[in-house]
């Protein structure tokens, strides 16, 4: 049964991959940003409005339209109307990048076992890019998002003695849960990626952080057991359903 940490996961989560480019459509939050992360351009379907379906994913599509984005909803145990998946599927949506919300009940205070480097928004948006491929749009919309999230974002680099990357990631800190993001492993199978984790609690707990999430993806089995490592166990799984045949 889902319990109130992965219910606060969600919702910590949706704090810190905000944009500036959201709004609501009858109780959907639907969100435009041109950025590489689905979750920032995409429909969380928070509340059950009063219009039919038809009509509010009509509304829904012209808003997307207009910023030039594929819709996709964002279908996560909390999505209302609750039927709302298999309705989805009766249309013929198609379904993408299932995704696991892990969660860590109890965050307790480590030594750092290394020192990392604090990145502005638009250095950490391109250190990620690089690593993602991404557009020099998408990298323009990362940085804006996470500048202007509504809780503070905190993006690091582990580096080795002579300042080349070996990981990054970000964390958002928010009361007393953190959530970890965009965890890249520049040189993957040597233990930088959980260097870097673990000193990411650490720091994290140091700010009053006593409970953390991040997301992983479903089909990403090396992640899922790094995570397990530090102590994180599975929560529950989302994922986005489309009309549109593919999702860049």
């Amino acid at each position: 049964m889902l319990d109130a940490l992965a219910l606060r996961a969600e919702m910590a989560g949706l704090d810190a991959s905000a944009p500036p480019q959201q709004a609501d459509i009858d109780g959907w939050l639907i969100r435009l940003s041109p950025g590489k992360a689905k979750r920032s351009r995409c429909i969380n379907a928070l509340h059950q409005g009063t219009l039919p379906l038809d009509d509010l994913l009509a509304r829904c599509q012209q808003a997307y339209d207009a910023a030039g984005l594929p819709l996709a909803i964002r279908v996560t145990p909390w999505s209302q109307p609750a039927d709302l998946d298999a309705r989805l599927a009766a249309k013929g949506w198609g379904v993408f990048d299932a995704a696991d919300v892990m969660v860590l009940d109890r965050l307790t205070p480590e030594p750092a076992p290394a020192a990392l480097q604090a990145l502005d928004a638009p250095a950490y948006a391109a250190v990620v890019g690089a690593l993602r491929g991404s557009s020099s749009t998408a990298i323009a919309a990362h940085a804006e998002r996470i500048a202007n999230a509504p809780v503070t974002y905190q993006g690091f680099a582990l580096n080795d003695a002579g300042g080349a990357l070996l990981a990054c990631g970000q964390m958002v800190v928010d009361g007393d849960i953190v959530g970890l993001y965009d965890v890249f492993s520049a040189v993957p199978r040597h233990g930088h990626a959980e260097r870097l984790c673990r000193a990411l609690l650490a720091l994290a707990h140091a700010q009053g952080a006593r409970q953390a999430y991040l997301q992983v993806g479903s089909d990403n089995s090396v992640a899922q057991r790094l995570y397990a490592r530090l102590g994180f166990v599975f929560a529950y799984r989302y994922h986005y359903r489309s009309p549109e045949t593919e999702l860049a």
